[in-house]
């Protein structure tokens, strides 16, 4: 596969026409042959022997296409496992350092990702505008922590003001109904497209345990109040089953881990309508290379907990009918390993669940439903152009590098080498 520039090599035409390509529907689970014709970034018309006047032509006979993918769980500054090193460094490396981690991620197929603490509006803005190369950005700001949460990363040893030794950590420290109100009003005020709490203990955070709840049930309240008024949702970081049971029946929208889930959480799940966003390949590479990367011993040693039990609470969700994002939660040199969540997965539901958790059920996450996870009329024209079919063999996706022939994002072609044009 060919590398992704520092600078976009795109088509600026705005109107494409990819033939002869078996098209996959990824609602239905099925691929037709089929052109597809992109007009102003979207998919103008899907049918056979379409018009091509006036458009730049992908000839994609024998190829598979299917929506780009979708990461809903990535931290996009995290060039480090050690969160701690966001916060000594400058705010120009953090974002050189996100710059390359964005193109390397539309590298691997994903055209869009929900960032859960790092990226900004000033990320997100310029990759709208051209100005970085990498997938489509929704994010939280800062993530929401108690103190001593999640989202606080001082030491035992260390009492000066959270977040005053640095620019650019994941979490902001709120305490109580009043603070988490405002602080879920300021990262609404610079763009937010979700609010994200930390409900439990975490890996990568030096002071807490897994097994620990975090924020009161009325500060959980408070922070969905604030974002249904601002009709964005909560996400809420959590392991244990009471951590995510509280969230749920606080009203959030998205569980992010959720490893340690019980039969009454797949019960709130349904009754709520809420999503699981399982992040199995962190811990795999935790496991593997954490410690390589900037976990400290201490951290490491926390992984065991959630790695065994993970791919069980998958199963038990997805076959209760728990709507499943894929999520890949990787954090500095292991961000390499993005796709191979879809490995993972693929051992306890079939692959096509696999691929709708990273497009359709995704989109329904971010709100995107027929915009975004499906190649669809009207849909963004978000593409990728496979050499074999995911649905057949999911490691077309999980080592997507011997198999992606091209990114099409918003209808400008990133990439086109190996395709007849």
């Amino acid at each position: 596969m060919t590398r992704i520039p520092s600078q976009p090599s795109t088509t600026e035409t705005g109107n494409v026409v990819i033939t002869g390509g078996n098209v996959l529907d990824v609602v239905a689970g099925i691929t037709r042959t089929a052109d597809i014709r992109i007009e102003n970034g979207r998919i103008r018309e899907i049918g056979i022997d379409l018009n091509r006047s006036g458009a730049e032509q992908i000839d994609a006979t024998g190829r598979v296409v299917m929506p780009g993918l979708i990461d809903a769980h990535v931290h996009l500054t995290a060039f480090s496992a050690d969160f701690r090193e966001l916060e000594r460094n400058a705010p120009s490396y953090i974002y050189a350092q996100g710059s390359r981690i964005m193109r390397e991620t539309l590298q691997r197929g994903f055209t869009t990702v929900r960032d859960l603490s790092g990226a900004d509006h000033g990320m997100a803005r310029a990759q709208e505008e051209g100005l970085l190369v990498g997938p489509r950005i929704f994010y939280c700001g800062h993530a929401l922590s108690q103190t001593g949460g999640h989202g606080d990363m001082r030491l035992p040893g260390e009492d000066h003001a959270p977040g005053s030794r640095g620019c650019c950590g994941i979490g902001t420290v709120a305490d109580g109904v009043d603070a988490v109100r405002a602080a879920a009003r300021d990262e609404i005020r610079k763009g937010a497209h979700h609010i994200k709490i930390m409900a439990s203990g975490g890996v990568s955070s030096p002071t807490d345990r897994i097994d620990s709840t975090q924020y009161s049930v009325e500060e959980m309240e408070a922070a969905v109040g604030e974002a249904t008024a601002a009709n964005r949702y909560v996400a809420a970081h959590a392991y244990t089953a009471r951590a995510i049971n509280r969230a749920l029946r606080a009203g959030v929208r998205s569980i992010e881990h959720g490893n340690l889930l019980d039969d009454e959480s797949i019960a709130l799940f349904l009754e709520h309508d809420a999503f699981l966003v399982p992040t199995l390949v962190t811990y795999w590479a935790l496991k593997e290379e954490g410690r390589e990367f900037g976990l400290s011993e201490g951290m490491w040693q926390k992984v065991d907990t959630v790695l065994e039990t993970g791919l069980d609470a998958i199963r038990r969700a997805h076959e209760a009918g728990v709507n499943l994002v894929y999520g890949s939660d990787l954090l500095g040199g292991m961000q390499r390993h993005q796709n191979e969540e879809f490995r993972l997965l693929a051992q306890v539901q079939p692959a096509i669940d696999a691929i709708r958790s990273a497009t359709v059920t995704a989109a329904e996450l971010l709100e995107r439903s027929g915009e975004l996870g499906v190649v669809a009329e009207g849909a963004i024209a978000d593409l990728l152009i496979l050499d074999a079919d995911p649905t057949v063999d999911i490691t077309v996706l999980a080592d997507i590098d011997k198999h992606l022939v091209s990114v099409i994002q918003g209808g400008r072609i990133v990439t086109t080498e190996g395709i007849t044009r």
